[in-house]
């Protein structure tokens, strides 16, 4: 996976483009593989002036509509209907696409520009954290003191590590030069040690616009004048109303000289006084209202070689005019070398890369948000088809959850039920879901063949022939049967049916894996900003020490199955040596004999949850564990503890809990609740299809 940096501004005009064009110079010198990513573009109407910067530069292996998320529209349209993980996912599915084929890739956030000015920092902070890129902040310097800006550089730092974003390195920009070593001091007052920060002062070049970027931004005719003369910088714009002699008397150095196209004294005075040496240099005349110089002073300009001043020309009147020059802002432009190298030349002076490399190898952040988890989970399942089968064909959000899937091209599945009664269902609801693949058990071809396994595998129990017959017509037994002779791949159910009514036939039929002494469960607990797991919260009542040890093994196998980075909470009513009693000391033999069974899994144990989860609990309680407060899968001491716990954090912090996921099982068989959503079926189908994927692989 590609190594990622966030380079986002605080406000507008921080000067977030140079930064980024000096770390890509860097990078691509150093001969990586380097990806480009915008999350937010303004418009598809018109290209990305930065996108288009780095291809015209550096060129690209990928096309330009795969170097951008989605536009500012969208996200307005989303985050109105309080949808923005929509748009996170949109972002998200691109960028996974540019990181599977790069070795690093540089993301730029937004522009702080328009009505969502207010919430765009919050904006680049959580999609940072759900790219899981660390953050280069950048700080606009201008017009600020010492001591402001070092402030308001520990507050954006403080801010992004509260929305739990890794910060790389913090940058300000377009300080007033001379001020860089005062600055620095503040600022590593400010930022204590933790970050490195880098100044970079402003520059006459990079702060004002020139000829031709004002040219391309008001579609402005040239009329005289050699490209390269475009590349004046215009200090500010003049306009020219006054008769010619009080009019040179004002004239400084860099104008741009705003006149109607008839102001014939203007325009030869203008180039005249440029010419002579005597006055200040101008970066160029615009010529307003449509009109142009009369023959006779076209002649006379084309015979003054003295002066270089490029002449511009638009349609709007003088007032319109000025008032579109005002609004344009420097930018780096392919077409502006000058502009480029004066950029490049500030940043490779006063940005250390070496040491944003060294920290991005150490940085790298392994969380993983809700939306990457569930992101992932499709990805995943779909990488390698599997097909699953779901018993509670005539349920409308089984039916709804199936159509998901199959435009997402993820599994291919089996309904069962009543054929006529499903198609009807489908038809009703408008549905697309040609060619779905119904099996009614009671009539099915295979419910005598699956009636004889059956028979074979309970007959030991007193099981005879009509009666396993009978039982196979359940849609559960037969959906399970079908997963038992690889008919199926995995089968999910619980729409309708209790948990009872699901696991049992697994139980019976499938058994479990060689090496796995139970079957167990856990719950995806996805919080607002990480995943959890939790187990064993809904098959085994009073696990003893072995059962308890054989969840968490169980339970930290799965958990790396689907991307989430082990570390085992071993669950009690108290943390490490500070209680005594029957209850700890089967969860202290538990963690013991883990160790012992799998040394490679980190575990602590026991502990209490509030030791488990928060480091500040943890250096108190249990300070010489490396593990406390960084727990990514929690170990419930029974069964009663572990269901109320994940039921009051799902209904208290508003968590999405994905599961009963079962594990231990020869092949995949999951439970939903009776309550369960659409995409809590959709989740589940993916995660019985990853599961499917492991175990084929491990035959």
């Amino acid at each position: 996976m590609a190594q990622c940096i966030y380079v986002t501004g605080t406000e507008a005009r921080s000067g977030k483009s140079i930064v980024t064009l000096g770390l890509i110079e860097w990078l691509s010198n150093q001969g990586r593989s380097v990806g480009f990513f915008r999350p937010v573009i303004m418009s598809e109407n018109e290209p990305d002036r930065f996108i288009h910067l780095i291809l015209s530069r550096y060129g690209s292996r990928f096309p330009y509509f795969a170097m951008y998320g989605c536009t500012y529209d969208q996200v307005l349209e989303q985050v109105s209907s309080n949808r923005q993980e929509a748009i996170f996912e949109l972002i998200l599915d691109k960028f996974r696409a540019m990181e599977r084929q790069c070795e690093v890739i540089v993301s730029v956030g937004t522009d702080f520009t328009g009505s969502t000015v207010p919430l765009e920092f919050g904006f680049n902070a959580d999609l940072a954290y759900n790219l899981n890129c660390p953050v280069v902040p950048i700080v606009k310097g201008y017009g600020k003191t010492t001591q402001q800006i070092a402030e308001a550089a520990r507050v954006v730092v403080e801010s992004l590590e509260q929305r739990r974003c890794d910060v790389l390195a913090v940058i300000v920009n377009r300080v007033s030069p001379g001020t860089e070593r005062e600055l620095g001091d503040e600022m590593r007052n400010a930022m204590t040690g933790r970050l490195p920060a880098f100044v970079i002062p402003e520059h006459a070049i990079l702060a004002k616009p020139t000829v031709g970027e004002i040219a391309r931004a008001l579609k402005a005719v040239r009329l005289r004048g050699e490209p390269e003369s475009l590349g004046r910088v215009v200090s500010q714009f003049k306009i020219a109303a006054m008769e010619l002699p009080q009019f040179l008397e004002r004239v400084a150095e860099g104008n741009l000289i705003i006149t109607p196209g008839d102001r014939s004294d203007i325009i030869v005075g203008s180039l005249a006084a440029d010419a002579s040496g005597s006055y200040p240099r101008i970066s160029g005349l615009l010529l307003t209202g449509g009109l142009r110089p009369v023959p006779q002073v076209q002649r006379l300009i084309q015979g003054l070689t003295g002066s270089s001043v490029p002449i511009l020309a638009v349609d709007t009147d003088t007032f319109t005019t000025a008032t579109n020059v005002n609004s344009v802002r420097s930018a780096l432009d392919p077409e502006d070398s000058r502009k480029i190298a004066a950029a490049l030349g500030l940043v490779e002076a006063n940005v250390h890369f070496e040491e944003l490399q060294q920290r991005l190898a150490v940085t790298r952040s392994h969380h993983v948000t809700p939306l990457m988890f569930e992101y992932e989970l499709i990805q995943k399942a779909r990488a390698d088809r599997r097909h699953i089968v779901l018993p509670e064909g005539s349920d409308e959000r089984i039916l709804r959850a199936a159509e998901i899937l199959l435009l997402r091209d993820v599994v291919d599945i089996t309904l069962l039920g009543n054929p006529e009664e499903i198609r009807q269902k489908i038809s009703a609801l408008s549905m697309e879901l040609d060619g779905i693949r119904i099996i009614d058990p009671l009539d099915s071809p295979l419910r005598d063949s699956y009636a004889q396994t059956y028979y074979d595998l309970r007959k030991h129990k007193g099981m005879s022939r009509q009666i396993a017959f009978d039982t196979v017509g359940d849609s559960s037994y037969f959906g399970t049967l079908m997963v038992y002779h690889e008919h199926a791949d995995g089968m999910v159910s619980g729409a309708i049916h209790t948990t009872s009514q699901t696991i049992r036939p697994a139980f019976e039929i499938i058994k479990t894996l060689p090496g796995f002494p139970v079957v167990s469960s856990v719950f995806f607990m996805c919080l607002a900003d990480r995943v959890l797991v939790f187990g064993d919260c809904a098959v085994i009542p009073d696990p003893n020490s072995e059962q308890l040890a054989a969840i968490a093994i169980s339970s930290a196998v799965t958990a790396k199955m689907f991307g989430i980075e082990p570390i085992v909470a071993m669950l009690s009513y108290s943390t490490g040596e500070s209680g005594t009693g029957e209850d700890v000391d089967k969860v202290r033999s538990a963690t013991s004999i883990l160790r012992k069974l799998r040394p490679d899994i980190k575990v602590e144990g026991p502990i209490q949850y509030d030791a488990a989860i928060d480091v500040g609990v943890a250096r108190t309680k249990l300070p010489a564990s490396e593990l406390a407060g960084h727990a990514t899968v929690f170990i419930f001491p029974d069964l009663n503890t572990g269901n109320t716990t994940y039921k009051a954090v799902q209904r208290s912090a508003s968590a999405v809990a994905i599961g009963p996921v079962l594990q231990g099982l020869r092949k995949p068989v999951n439970d939903l609740s009776r309550g369960c959503t659409v995409a809590d079926i959709v989740n589940t189908v993916a995660i019985t299809a990853i599961q499917a994927q492991a175990i084929r692989g491990a035959v």
